[in-house]
């Protein structure tokens, strides 16, 4: 066995030859090998495995939401307040003089595709009309469902689910990989990340599960961010060619059009991968930004465009006046009506976004950590979170406001807030266009979400073969990547079969929570080296 790793204070064993050689095998293998029994398990009895995620899930959120609701607090304070603090946000994710390896233009590109691109297309106008139809102020009598008063209301809620808290969770992982990978010469893994606490015992044992953890939390969480996308491609053909199969009778995509575009976009995201970061990737990521620019601007022009402007004002006032109560309160109430309403509001989202956001940050946050080499933690803050947040509101105001326009206004009937979530933003196309329009415009949302999926699959195959290697960034072999993109598209399969996205949602929101306590320790270790080397 050879060893990963420049400093002494982390190596770990890889295998010099066979097929796992480059990789720690036990990291490697460990994942393949419980992901196939879940696989197994769920595959064998779909609906009893089904209702037992579901059984899990309300453990974990009952038992654990009130430190999911915290953490993610921790997790802002701690990267906020290392950007604004003089000496440690000019730290340099790198050494002190080495200039950052992409463009800026490139380098926002990736931090978004990879981060949120597939969120937003499903998101951008989910967000704003679920809120608009129910939320914490209307349950608790402050604003009226569906109303005009409710508007303000709508989008306070929807910017702490994708404003500064949830891009904190990448923001954690992404400063510190980057400062101990580049500054201090650690393996570019999750355990380096625990390693200023504990030190050489990350080489062993306790790292490699480390390591593992992070590789479950990526296939989960990447899992339901690809569900959610598949849904919505099929929600997209069905728009442009009206195929009755690809939907129920309900409006919902079925199992067979999710598995198809599934399969299509595993297999691109494979060839993607083997194509390395600065080719499959990057190129992607620049087609993504370049569409995602184009598709509000057309909603800027042709939409609800003096509402959605007023709105993306009133939402950065009303969010940064709200956010210490709505990142600290934790509704845990059930006996009356009222506390019950908002104890199951905050789990179905604030809990599983929060979920959602922890278990892709092992993937986002090391993927970032790789592209930002070069920039400083305020730089670095300023690109992982306050940018993107303000790009998210973008969406939201623009896409969103347009969808509850046509709500208030009448025009809609109930079309776009009873639609299903794939089909939101199809519905909204279809009221404001001709026919011939509306498919035009959905021919490019369909194109964007594919690059969107496929920079999100592809740059989360690079990640997993990163970690499982100790940290080796160079190209492994076709073989690698392949297996990985099949066991990947597999378990999406098997749990959209089991229980459709509520049984994807139920096995993230299980399997986020033990990462999360690795991150919470991350994030202490984060402060402590940066705090001690900028003295």
């Amino acid at each position: 066995m050879g060893e990963s790793g420049s400093n002494q204070s982390v190596s770990i064993q890889v295998e010099e030859s066979g097929f796992y050689q480059g990789f720690n095998i036990f990291v490697a293998a460990i994942p393949k090998v419980l992901i196939v029994a879940l696989i197994i398990w769920v595959g064998t009895s779909p609906a009893r495995a089904g209702a037992q995620l579901l059984e899990l899930q309300n453990w974990s959120i009952s038992s654990f939401g009130g430190w999911y609701v915290y953490v993610t607090a921790f997790f802002m304070v701690a990267c906020l307040g290392l950007a604004l603090w003089p000496s440690t946000g000019k730290m340099v994710l790198g050494k002190s003089d080495e200039p950052p390896e992409f463009s800026m233009f490139t380098w926002l590109s990736m931090m978004f595709g990879a981060g949120i691109g597939v969120g937003m297309l499903t998101y951008s106008t989910a967000e704003p009309i679920f809120h608009f139809a129910s939320n914490p102020d209307t349950i608790q009598g402050f604003s009226t469902e569906m109303g005009a008063d409710n508007v303000r209301n709508a989008y306070k809620w929807a910017l702490l689910h994708y404003g500064f808290t949830p891009w904190a969770c990448y923001g954690v992982v992404g400063i510190c990989l980057g400062y101990l990978s580049y500054g201090r010469g650690l393996p570019l893994t999750i355990r380096s990340g625990l390693e200023p606490l504990f030190g050489k015992v990350m080489s062993g044992w306790l790292g490699h599960w480390v390591d593992v953890a992070a590789i479950l939390a990526t296939l989960i969480g990447l899992g339901v961010t690809i569900g959610y996308g598949v849904s919505q491609f099929a929600s997209g053909m069905f728009n442009i060619s009206g195929m009755q199969w690809i939907v129920d009778d309900t409006g919902k995509p079925t199992l067979g059009a999710q598995i198809l575009g599934l399969t299509l976009i595993v297999g691109a995201s494979c060839l993607s991968a083997l194509s390395g970061l600065k080719r499959g990737i990057k190129w992607l990521s620049n087609i993504n930004m370049g569409l995602s620019i184009f598709l509000v601007l057309f909603f800027i022009v042709f939409g609800a465009t003096l509402f959605a402007a007023k709105s993306f004002v009133y939402a950065i006032w009303d969010y940064l006046m709200a956010l210490p109560a709505m990142s600290t309160t934790v509704w845990n109430n059930p006996e009356t009506e009222m506390g019950a309403a908002l104890q199951n509001w905050q789990g179905a989202w604030n809990i599983f976004y929060w979920a959602w956001w922890i278990a892709f940050a092992p993937f986002v946050g090391l993927f970032l950590a790789r592209v930002s080499r070069g920039r400083t933690v305020r730089e670095y803050v300023l690109g992982a979170m306050v940018v993107p947040s303000l790009i998210c509101l973008t969406w939201f105001t623009f896409v969103g406001a347009t969808a509850i326009d046509l709500e208030l206004s009448g025009v809609a009937q109930g079309a776009i807030v009873n639609a299903d979530i794939s089909a939101q933003l199809f519905k909204t196309i279809n009221l404001m266009l001709s026919p011939d329009m509306a498919v035009a415009l959905s021919v490019v949302v369909v194109t964007l979400l594919l690059t969107f999926l496929i920079t999100s699959a592809d740059s989360g195959i690079l990640i997993i073969n990163t970690l499982a290697s100790g940290g080796d960034q160079s190209q492994k072999s076709a073989a690698h990547v392949i297996i990985w993109g099949v066991i990947f598209a597999v378990l999406v399969a098997v749990l959209l079969a089991a229980g459709g996205m509520g049984s994807l949602r139920s096995a993230m929101i299980i399997g986020a929570l033990p990462f999360s306590l690795v991150m919470a320790l991350m994030t202490v270790a984060m402060v402590k080296v940066l705090v001690l080397d900028s003295k």
